[in-house]
């Protein structure tokens, strides 16, 4: 008994190393782009990367987080020591990069040794789960790519007024927001629920058998709100309010990077609090959220300056349509429960905005460094992968522990 406690003492230790490690690493990304576009500072991006992502964390985390628990392998339920050796590797792997100034994907990272550490303890690959997060992840440097340049080359068409595409923009971001699940709010059947879906039972809509028209004309409501607020500020003052509108944009990307996240921190630990502790997730969902906030505050700033400077320097408008495609790939992530990375998610999307007006100018994209990026994302996960299995294989052999 008393091994065991100690094992799972440890994977709780490994588990706040690893989410202090994705708040240094992977949620300091989203806000890269404001700071790149001097809307706010690099310290004061830290801060605010800490304390919303680690509220991202705790209202979105749990999908992901069960994905990375129990879906990545078969036949097995994964122990402490499993998830010892997941957490241990994933974070030095990711640790070396944010050392070196490369960010590492964590999700990469963590899926490599979360199926490492699963085949080292007798599971089986579940196959199906595999193709269906490849291809989303294959999917995401198209998609945000295409989104991301087509939205830059709107917003800097000099014949759009910035007073109706940005508003416009807003808009869809407070509908999509206004329907986004997050676990404090209620819902039937136990499930997560929506500022949209509060409302309309609150006001009793779906009792007239109109339930989802009227969660649509909520988040409508909230949508066009929205395109009044951004509209009334780019009105006063169209610098400001674009600024405004980035700031904001950023908090909600890296409060959605939060939700994605945690779950890489947590997911391995699954298994652990509910046959060991017989703790709720949301305990864990909290213990990973604190180690977000203090990494996003103590480790993020190099990481900020990294993305920000080295891979595209983005004006503020160049920054907008950055966020969006961002903003809206991790919500789908979410709902999938797929793990995904951050650092790719942003990366395309500040490519893709980015290559608007050409990526040979000053203003454009670093090749070189989205190059020795990319080889990093696909040596941490086969390298997750054996490093975790083999490390299981060493701890399973030390005295007490096997």
């Amino acid at each position: 008994m008393s091994s065991l406690f100690g094992i799972v003492a440890v994977a709780l230790v490994a588990s706040l190393f690893m989410s202090f490690t994705v708040g240094a690493n992977s949620n300091s990304a989203p806000i890269a782009p404001a700071v790149g576009a001097n809307a706010l500072s690099t310290l004061r991006g830290a801060l605010l990367v800490g304390i919303v992502a680690a509220l991202g964390a705790v209202a979105q985390g749990g999908s992901i987080s069960e994905t990375i628990g129990h879906g990545l392998v078969t036949g097995v339920t994964i122990t402490p020591l499993a998830a010892t050796a997941t957490l241990l590797t994933a974070a030095t792997l990711i640790t070396i990069g944010n050392s070196r100034g490369y960010p590492i994907p964590s999700a990469f990272t963590v899926t490599g040794a979360a199926i490492g550490a699963g085949v080292a303890l007798g599971g089986g690959f579940a196959v199906v789960t595999y193709a269906k997060i490849l291809g989303f992840w294959f999917a995401i440097p198209v998609v945000e790519g295409v989104l991301a340049y087509g939205l830059a080359w709107l917003l800097l068409d000099e014949t759009v007024s910035d007073t109706l595409s940005i508003p416009l923009l807003a808009g869809g971001v407070g509908y999509a927001l206004a329907n986004i699940q997050l676990s404090f709010l209620p819902a039937p059947q136990r499930e997560q629920g929506s500022i949209a879906g509060v409302i309309t039972r609150q006001f009793n809509v779906a009792s007239t058998g109109v339930g989802e028209v009227g969660i649509v004309l909520v988040g409508g409501v909230i949508g066009l709100l929205t395109v009044a607020v951004v509209y009334w500020q780019l009105r006063r003052d169209v610098t400001t309010g674009i600024n405004r509108m980035l700031v904001a944009l950023a908090l909600v990307v890296v409060f959605t990077s939060g939700g994605s996240q945690v779950g890489l921190a947590t997911g391995p630990l699954e298994s652990v609090f509910e046959s060991s502790l017989g703790l709720p997730a949301v305990y864990l969902l909290g213990l990973g959220g604190l180690g977000i906030l203090f990494g996003g505050w103590f480790r993020s700033p190099r990481l900020i300056q990294a993305v920000a400077r080295e891979y595209a320097s983005l004006g503020p408008k160049r920054s907008i349509a950055a966020f969006i495609p961002a903003f809206l790939i991790a919500q789908a992530a979410i709902i999938l429960g797929y793990p995904i990375s951050f650092n790719k998610v942003m990366i395309s999307s500040i490519v893709g905005a980015g290559l608007v007006g050409g990526s040979s100018s000053s203003d454009g994209v670093s090749t070189t460094k989205t190059g020795y990026t990319v080889g990093a994302w696909v040596a941490s996960m086969v390298g997750g992968g054996a490093i975790s299995f083999a490390l299981y294989h060493v701890l399973a052999a030390l005295p007490g522990l096997g």
